[in-house]
Parts: structure tokens; C-alpha cells; sequence
């Protein structure tokens, strides 16, 4: 039982050093023996437990998105009875929230966002394995508000602008707050962003939705 407890222990630590140095130098760059000096493991350790460097990588990215989207589900609790626009609005307060709480490392928004800005190898797979669904889920309910196929082109539009927003004020947090210093400096702000970007898109695709029958 030790001997499981320690290998488990043994695995974290090598993830939460292979993830900060990762996020760091990025997936070329960064070393096996780095890593394993951080996290204060064997070489050996990495080969065990995760087959390589590769193996490694993907582990850290998978294990950690895993733990955010079991923390906070793209659907927050959602039924299939509600309405389109509170599933909007629960998809939204979602993914602020993802983005924006503490439950991931500190380290991990760095390394997803070297991953979108610098792809590797594995982006593919995150983007089948957590990206597609989460967003076909949010098209689906774009699709029901406008009354259109979750595949038309104007759902697919309406979708990226929304997620558009979401990601603005996470990843132009810097800007924001010196622009703006006493505004939407912290998690608390969720709840308004939730409000605000679902009340923009809902009016947004209202618009929309009365232009297309003016055609």
C-alpha cells in the first residue's frame, strides 16, 4: 500500500514540476532531467509512469483539464428543460469560471495558452478530446436561440463571438487592469461578466435573428 502511495505521489510531483517548467520553456525546450530534478524523481520515474516525454506532456494536459472541467462542466448543471438562454447563461458563468477561479495551478492558464499560441503535437488531441464537445454544446444551444441547424454558418459565427468574449477578459486581464484598475481585477467579477456578455450576445443574436426575416 505504501509502495502505491509513494508511486501515486511520485507521479503528481513529477506533473506539477513537468507542467511548470512546460509552461515555462515550452514542450521542445523544456528537459526530462529538469523536470525530474524539480519534482526531486529519478529519470526512470518519467519512463515508468508516463513512457516519455510525449506521454508526459500529454498527461500534464489531459490530467488538469480533466480536473477543471469535472470541477465546473461545460453544462454547470443545466437540465434539458430549461430554456436556451439560462443554458446560455450557465454555459457562460462556466467557462468565466474555468478561466478565472483558482482550481487549476497558477501555471496551467500559461501552458494552455503557449498551447494555443505555439500548437503542438497534442493539440489536436486536446481539441477532439474537450475543446470540440464544449463548444458543439454551446452551438447547440446558439442553434436553439436562433432557430437555426447547430452547423449553419451564422451559429458558428454567434458561437466564436461569445466564446470571443469570455476569452477577452481572461487573456487581456493585464490591459484591462490598467486601464480600468479597480474593475474586473479578481474571480468576484464572474457573476457581472456572466450577466454582461449574456445580455450582449443574447441582444446581439436577437438583432440577427430580425435582419434574417427581413431577407
Amino acid at each position: 500500500m505504501d509502495k502505491k502511495k509513494n508511486a501515486s505521489r511520485t507521479r503528481l510531483a513529477i506533473m506539477e514540476s513537468a507542467g511548470k517548467i512546460f509552461a515555462e520553456e515550452g514542450f521542445s525546450k523544456a528537459t526530462v532531467r529538469d523536470i525530474c530534478r524539480e519534482a526531486g524523481a529519478n529519470i526512470a520515474a518519467v519512463n515508468y509512469h508516463f513512457g516519455d516525454k510525449k506521454g508526459l506532456y500529454l498527461s500534464v494536459l489531459k490530467h488538469y483539464q480533466e480536473m477543471v472541467f469535472q470541477t465546473y462542466p461545460p453544462d454547470f448543471g443545466i437540465t434539458a428543460a430549461q430554456k436556451p438562454e439560462e443554458k446560455l447563461r450557465a454555459y457562460i458563468r462556466s467557462f468565466l469560471t474555468r478561466m478565472m477561479d483558482d482550481v487549476h495551478p497558477p501555471w496551467f492558464a500559461r501552458l494552455l495558452a503557449r498551447e494555443f499560441t505555439e500548437p503542438t503535437w497534442a493539440f489536436d488531441i486536446l481539441v477532439e478530446g474537450s475543446i470540440r464537445p464544449s463548444f458543439q454544446l454551446l452551438a447547440d444551444i446558439v442553434a436553439a436561440i436562433l432557430g437555426k441547424k447547430p452547423d449553419d454558418r451564422r451559429v458558428r459565427l454567434c458561437s466564436m463571438s461569445i466564446v470571443g468574449q469570455c476569452l477577452y477578459f481572461r487573456h487581456s486581464n493585464p490591459v484591462i487592469i490598467r486601464l480600468f484598475p479597480r474593475e474586473f481585477s479578481d474571480a468576484g467579477q464572474i457573476e457581472e461578466l456572466t450577466e454582461h456578455i449574456t445580455f450582449f450576445s443574447l441582444n446581439g443574436m436577437a438583432k440577427a435573428k430580425t435582419k434574417n426575416k427581413r431577407r
